[in-house]
């Protein structure tokens, strides 16, 4: 679950003024913004009202300020940073449509066209200075900016399915996966636990050490795991996933040398041109689930080439860049609308509180820095 912050007003990625206090204020704001086709960023409503209302949340269970307690808890306070997915690179770029995917979806960024893009690749965990390995969850977050001024914000990462299906279920693992002070590593009995309770992961985890997770970020794959809803103009609605597909395999690389490699290397790739990644959509079927982000779909669903995603820069993370977007799941332009998924509520309540306590913080200078890197 990639926990950030909230993001900007509908005209570009600005911290956004207030955030609404009690529930009833901001499930009256929320409906208002839908409503309106208005959604710019999880400060438009109080996302952990919205999940409580939604059911993710049990009175003295589970709440977004234990959750996100629960990260500063296990790899300590940041200031300013992200609770997850702390260490990262701000990007910009374009989504050119081919125009295909408005058969299914009405919403303005799939009709033929391109539209802006602002984006952010990302390491998991709440280290901002960890050092980068190869078998790290790497992520990349974008806001589309639709013609129609409606945006579609996602978070994807480089593995085809979660290891967990709910909330509670992640919240486990991430105290399972806690380190002993001792050794620095998970105590392997309080993993062991959590496993023989949870063979969702277990399932999952055996799909994600199948697939091929690239040796960077310039040639990962990366993926929305949760499912939507897509609606077209006639009113037809399927279930999608998507991913993003990097059109060409990346060179060569040296062996890995710095802290940064990973970073590193992708700055310097895009020193020398564009990287484009093909957005692909897959349409569900009946009986597919949208409930569990566990569970793969059949390869023999139907994909639709959405169109061409093209990063042309990265930028080290200052005020008024991807540092100060959320890349909540549920800002989705019209068309597009949440499945029965109970981590979508879930990540973009915790994505609120986050942000809630890091824009309050003195800000520290980003781990990445794209100028150390080109000189």
């Amino acid at each position: 679950m990639e926990t950030g912050d909230r993001g900007g007003e509908q005209d570009g990625p600005t911290v956004d003024a207030k955030q609404p206090r009690s529930l009833a204020d901001a499930l009256s704001r929320r409906r208002a913004l839908l409503g309106m086709g208005a959604v710019a960023g999880i400060a438009a409503a109080d996302a952990g009202g919205f999940a409580y209302a939604g059911g993710w949340l049990r009175p003295g269970a589970l709440t977004p300020s234990r959750f996100t307690d629960r990260f500063e808890r296990v790899y300590g306070r940041h200031d300013g940073f992200r609770r997850n997915h702390a260490k990262g690179l701000g990007a910009v770029g374009t989504f050119a449509s081919t125009g295909a995917a408005a058969a299914i979806c009405r919403a303005a960024v799939f009709r033929e066209g391109s539209v802006p893009l602002i984006g952010r690749f990302s390491l998991s965990g709440g280290l901002p200075d960890q050092a980068d390995a190869s078998a790290t969850v790497r992520g990349l977050g974008l806001l589309f900016q639709g013609p129609d001024g409606q945006q579609w914000r996602t978070a994807m990462i480089n593995i085809p399915v979660f290891p967990d299906s709910t909330p509670q279920g992640f919240y486990e693992r991430l105290l399972a996966s806690a380190p002993v002070p001792e050794t620095g590593r998970p105590d392997p009995q309080k993993m062991a636990a959590f496993l023989a309770r949870h063979p969702e992961t277990v399932a999952a985890m055996k799909v994600i050490k199948q697939g091929a997770l690239g040796a960077g970020f310039a040639d990962s794959a990366f993926y929305g795991l949760n499912a939507f809803r897509f609606t077209n103009r006639a009113g037809a609605t399927v279930p999608v996933r998507w991913a993003v597909i990097p059109q060409e395999a990346a060179n060569p690389r040296a062996a890995p040398a710095g802290k940064d490699y990973l970073f590193d290397d992708l700055v310097r790739t895009l020193a020398q041109g564009p990287l484009s990644w093909r957005l692909v959509l897959t349409v569900g079927e009946p009986g597919d689930p949208t409930h569990d982000a566990t569970k793969p779909w059949p390869r023999s669903r139907r994909t639709i080439e959405a169109g061409t995603i093209t990063v042309t820069a990265v930028q080290t993370e200052a005020p008024g860049n991807a540092r100060d977007v959320n890349y909540d799941p549920l800002v989705l332009p019209d068309g597009i609308t949440a499945s029965d998924d109970p981590l979508l509520a879930a990540r973009s309540a915790v994505y609120a509180r986050s942000f809630t306590r890091r824009a309050e913080e003195p800000k520290t200078p980003s781990a990445v820095d794209v100028s150390r890197v080109l000189g």
